[in-house]
């Protein structure tokens, strides 16, 4: 990687600052859930919300996921999503958590997000991920090919070739030596060229020891998934902070975590809401997914033994309840894993709960309201 360009990525677009009374910076995932008598566009314009009320509460970074099949989450198309949010923000980090880059050649990648970062200058964050976010099925429809096994093997090689993408930096002999990712930094190299050289920084995700590891070799900073692999997020942050080594990028390791935090005026809403993620996930686990049922739905549904298992299991690693609580939650996760981010992401049937949870999860830190 180009020296100079990696400087350009360090500071502020990656590390944040803590707010308020926060011991880490705080931001927020959102998966664009589709509600029970809820429609696609309604979840689109419930994250456009969410995004405002982030940035204007200070939350420092604001991601969206890729996912594929699952009629619950409308975030297919993170790009997509992305450029709508760019235009309706003018402050906060957006970026993906993450782009699943074995489903997509990087060439495009580097395309989409060269674009976002003309949109969004200096405010682009490119997270990726090596699973397909979807089933087998569905990831073959993707990549039209059976052989998913290789695409998740040849990671390492698909990063190193969109990073190349990215820098337009391949070797003279190199077959794409002459084919560069627009908008990027050949615009500048262009006659009358006055592009920035600046782009996106990456971000490597994960649910377990691999990406941990790559980041950190790479001196990456990492993220990790911690609101559905709890049991792996400290020895993958172990592995990432014993193999970083030093880089262009960053000095020393950044880490964040996903977090599944929902807040509520009274606790007994909070344990209600959530539920409701518990019972979406009981569904796709059991392939059967669906829209994210309302509330009443999920209180009414008769879980059997080893669902209820499940869901118990499940939302033990759910941290809701009051404002208070959530913060107290919070403060004993970032504690507990040295988490230099959290990264929180509030599952609930409807845009109010969310919106609601973020606000209160402002206030309990003291987090200024920036208008």
């Amino acid at each position: 990687m180009d020296e100079n360009r990696g400087e350009a990525n360090r500071g502020g677009q990656i590390r944040g600052t803590a707010g308020g009374t926060a011991s880490v910076p705080l931001s927020v995932l959102d998966l664009v859930t589709v509600g029970a008598g809820r429609t696609a566009s309604q979840a689109l314009r419930t994250g456009v919300d969410i995004a405002r009320l982030a940035e204007r509460r200070g939350f420092h970074r604001f991601w969206v996921a890729e996912h594929h099949s699952m009629p619950g989450v409308a975030s297919s198309s993170p790009a997509v999503i992305l450029a709508h949010l760019a235009a309706h923000t003018e402050r906060i980090r957006l970026g993906s958590g993450g782009v699943m880059l074995p489903n997509h050649a990087p060439l495009v990648i580097a395309e989409q997000f060269g674009t976002l970062e003309a949109m969004a200058p200096g405010r682009v964050d490119l997270g990726l991920g090596r699973a397909p976010g979807t089933d087998g099925a569905t990831a073959a429809a993707l990549r039209r090919t059976d052989r998913l096994n290789e695409g998740a093997d040849d990671f390492p090689q698909q990063l190193a070739e969109l990073t190349r993408f990215l820098d337009d930096d391949f070797p003279d002999r190199h077959p794409y030596a002459r084919i560069h990712a627009v908008p990027g930094p050949v615009q500048a190299t262009s006659p009358g060229g006055v592009q920035s050289p600046a782009r996106p920084p990456v971000w490597l995700l994960g649910s377990s020891g691999f990406s941990a590891r790559l980041a950190g070799v790479l001196g990456l900073p990492f993220a990790f998934a911690h609101h559905f692999s709890a049991r792996n997020t400290v020895p993958a942050l172990d592995l990432y902070r014993e193999s970083f080594e030093p880089s262009a990028v960053l000095d020393a390791p950044y880490a964040l975590i996903g977090v599944s935090a929902l807040a509520a005026d009274e606790e007994r809403e909070a344990r209600r809401q959530v539920l409701t993620g518990a019972l979406s996930m009981v569904r796709l686990r059991t392939g059967r997914p669906g829209l994210v049922p309302s509330p009443e739905e999920a209180e009414a549904y008769d879980f059997s033994p080893m669902e209820r298992e499940f869901v118990d299991s499940w939302l033990a690693d759910v941290i809701h309840g009051t404002a208070d609580e959530v913060r107290s939650g919070l403060d004993a996760l970032a504690k507990r894993t040295g988490a230099d981010e959290l990264m929180i992401t509030a599952n609930a049937h409807g845009g109010e709960a969310r919106l609601r949870s973020y606000e209160l999860i402002a206030d309990a830190y003291g987090l200024p309201d920036l208008g």
